[in-house]
């Protein structure tokens, strides 16, 4: 069985047949850093061509699943915005490399999943979530472009009217109302989300694995295609909306705990 490789900012565990992968910035709600964005792509590559897993459970640790991006690193990114280039290339990675993945992914929101952490999250296959959890794309209230998945993902899961909503209006919602609309399976409280999650990967677990995989690749290849149309033109518009004015006082206001005055 190959060894797990080691990250600063992913743990890897192996339980049986079972890879836990878990964003482990948990001081900072794992929100995303440069390391981060660089360590995700390598951590699920190897989750997806692991021989000694047949369900990948992706998690964070602490009280979130992942606060979106560090401010900090929005912050730098926006002085320096040739190093997002780097970032766009690391996002493109990160979706497809989900996309390819054959074993099923299972969610364990265990806390609030924003921006890229709620993208991460819905491109799994299955999502349990604690009913405190909040989820949502909020790109558009730091002057960004939801470019990085949520564009793709979040019609697929409630429809392109809800989809619109929450992407353009850029708001939260709590994980019992997500579940309500169907944009994830389960809203569960904390001490029921374990025993929930760990019932389903062993069903996973105990299922005939080709069949499972085979499955899986099938119902993904619709989301693929329009991935595949989709994703470089988002990265592209993100890519631009990071250079804009509308950007930089975004990340003002939200450092000043203000409303922004977005200038268009």
């Amino acid at each position: 069985m190959t060894d797990l490789p080691s990250y600063e900012t992913i743990l890897l565990e192996r339980d049986r047949r079972l890879l836990r992968v878990t964003l482990n910035r948990p001081h900072a709600l794992n929100s995303f850093n440069r390391q981060q964005h660089d360590e995700l792509p390598h951590a699920l590559a190897f989750a997806r061509d692991d021989t000694g897993s047949d369900v990948i459970l992706l998690t964070g640790a602490g009280r979130a699943f992942s606060a979106g991006g560090d401010l900090a690193h929005i912050e730098n990114n926006a002085e320096n915005p040739h190093l997002f280039d780097h970032e766009i290339e690391m996002a493109r990675v990160i979706i497809l490399t989900l996309l390819d993945t054959d074993k099923p992914v299972v969610c364990r929101m265990n806390g609030h999943a924003v921006g890229l952490g709620a993208t991460l999250a819905l491109f799994c296959d299955v999502i349990f979530a604690v009913d405190k959890a909040k989820i949502g794309d909020p790109h558009v209230g730091l002057g960004l472009v939801a470019g990085d998945g949520g564009a793709i993902i979040w019609p697929q899961l409630i429809g392109l009217a809800r989809a619109k909503e929450y992407l353009l209006g850029g708001g939260l919602l709590l994980a019992p109302r997500a579940a309500q609309i169907g944009l994830i399976n389960h809203a569960l409280p904390a001490d029921e989300l374990d025993a929930a999650v760990d019932e389903f990967c062993n069903r996973l677990l105990d299922g005939a694995q080709q069949a499972i995989r085979w499955t899986k690749r099938l119902t993904n290849m619709e989301l693929k295609r329009i991935t595949e149309a989709v994703l470089p033109v988002g990265l592209g518009y993100e890519a631009q909306s990071v250079r804009t004015a509308d950007h930089r006082e975004g990340i003002a206001a939200l450092k000043e705990k203000r409303a922004p005055r977005f200038g268009g």
